[in-house]
């Protein structure tokens, strides 16, 4: 999990080989960190410490270690004392409570010259007593992580804190708390597999080592891609990689999104979903008029200049964020999820870009709307894809398990969910993000059970009765209005 050094360097901090070159991700001390993404801060004491006296109750008691730590290992006090000469610190994480563009945040930041920011029992007090903290105030947990594992002094003293800080991320989850993760470098073991990987925002910096396996015991020829931001970001573990530059702009947008005014998220209290007034319908923004056959409908619907997903984004939404990734090693670009203002108030969306859907962007979904509502905030679904995603690839990802769990999210979804269908709905790859009894559609769009081709194929097996299948099944707006398909025809912009 960790390889701490004698000088305090964790095994995260080497590269493999002497002609590495150096990433440019910027190494930050724990308080140039929370200094350089807050307006102001205050620490969360510890009483070994010097500090300042706020918040002093909600800091750790010193534990009693025994000499050398619980696994008396030789030199493991002498360690801990260079440590603190050379970084002034007397752990590895220090705790704040921040504010950020206005919200107010507990704050987790790690140390890296701190014995390699590993992970130790007196690390889990201050960890777990900042959770503790975020609970009783309702705030969200910002982590600026760093750190190599474990740490190996402390045997498997110091690997249960894994399981500790777990415990109380799930608490602060199910108390409708946000928490956003920032991976800088480097981000292995156990702080990747928990305060990193857990978080429901993961953002990284440029160039950051990110992953389970550290340099020292990963494959040899292990293809290094895979253990850095960028290579987790194209496998979708996180939502975006945001340079040093930008990264307190956009913490300040994330929070403002997830614990804004005007909904329920981030409050840590019983929220009345019930009463959580819905995502307004947008405008239909194409052609007006409804089309006067089934293969009409489908002709505009698959009509290359329609307005897409994009334009309906960027009608709706003041500002937005995206999230990204399946976070079971997919990203569909055809999916479009995250989080936006509208009206003084933060809707969640997903949003399908007119391509066949495929495995990670269901689970994409899913993972979008499962946050919305434990965080109580609506949502919007833009439908408009041809069907899922039907090759080999896509079978093999688990087209079928995916499409299941973004039916059970929506079914099972507690807020409000908003769906409009902008285009095309195929069968249930389209059927997968409409939301049951609330559905939509614009003049320009169908939905139907399958396409008029292949259903003419399968039950005529004549390519010359498309037009008329088309008109059977009965698949314009208007048809589908007449079914109880859908609420209602969104009028014109």
């Amino acid at each position: 999990m960790s390889s701490v050094s004698d000088d305090g360097r964790g095994e995260a901090a080497e590269r493999a080989g002497p002609a590495a070159a150096p990433l440019p991700c910027t190494r930050l001390t724990a308080r140039q960190a929370i200094a350089a993404v807050s307006e102001a801060y205050t620490e969360l004491t510890d009483p070994e410490g010097p500090g300042t006296a706020a918040a002093a109750s909600h800091a750790p008691a010193a534990a009693a270690f025994p000499p050398d730590g619980p696994l008396g290992w030789r030199g493991y006090d002498e360690m801990r004392a260079r440590a603190h000469v050379r970084t002034g610190e007397h752990e590895s994480v220090v705790t704040a409570l921040a504010t950020m563009g206005g919200t107010e945040a507990v704050v987790l930041s790690f140390e890296f010259r701190y014995l390699g920011g590993s992970l130790g029992e007196r690390t889990g007090d201050r960890l777990e007593a900042a959770y503790t903290l975020a609970r009783e105030r309702g705030l969200p947990v910002v982590s600026l992580i760093a750190t190599g594992g474990s740490r190996m002094q402390e045997g498997m003293r110091a690997l249960t804190q894994l399981q500790r800080v777990a415990a109380q991320s799930a608490r602060n989850r199910a108390a409708g708390l946000p928490q956003i993760a920032v991976l800088r470098d480097p981000t292995t073991g156990g702080g990747w597999a928990t305060l990193g990987a857990a978080a429901d925002v993961i953002l990284a910096l440029p160039g950051a080592q990110v992953g389970f396996a550290g340099s020292r015991v990963r494959p040899a020829d292990a293809d290094p891609y895979a253990y850095s931001a960028e290579g987790q970001l194209a496998s979708g573990h996180l939502d975006a990689v945001v340079p040093p530059d930008r990264l307190r702009t956009t913490l300040q947008h994330w929070l403002h999104l997830l614990c804004g005014a005007g909904g329920a998220a981030g409050s840590g209290k019983s929220r009345e979903v019930d009463a959580l007034a819905p995502a307004p319908l947008p405008s239909a923004r194409g052609v007006p008029g409804l089309p006067e056959s089934g293969w009409g409908a489908v002709t505009r619907a698959r009509e290359p200049r329609r307005p897409r997903a994009e334009a309906y984004l960027r009608a709706y939404f003041d500002d937005r964020q995206e999230i990204s990734g399946d976070r079971c090693g997919g990203v569909d670009p055809g999916m479009r999820c995250g989080f936006g203002r509208h009206q003084g108030r933060t809707i969640a969306f997903a949003a399908q870009c007119g391509t066949a859907t495929r495995p990670a962007g269901f689970r994409t979904a899913a993972r979008l709307i499962r946050l919305a509502d434990r965080l109580g905030i609506p949502v919007l679904t833009l439908v408009d894809t041809p069907g899922a995603a039907n090759d080999a690839a896509a079978e093999r990802a688990g087209t079928g398990a995916a499409i299941a769990d973004a039916f059970a999210a929506l079914a099972t979804a507690r807020v409000p969910v908003t769906s409009l269908l902008i285009g095309e709905g195929g069968s249930g790859g389209a059927l997968a993000l409409a939301a049951p009894d609330r559905l939509w559609a614009t003049p320009d769009s169908y939905f139907s059970v399958i396409a008029p081709e292949l259903a003419a194929a399968i039950l005529k097996r004549d390519p010359a009765q498309i037009h008329e299948t088309a008109d059977q099944l009965r698949i314009r707006p208007q048809d589908l209005l007449d079914l109880g398909v859908i609420r209602g025809i969104a009028p014109p912009a």
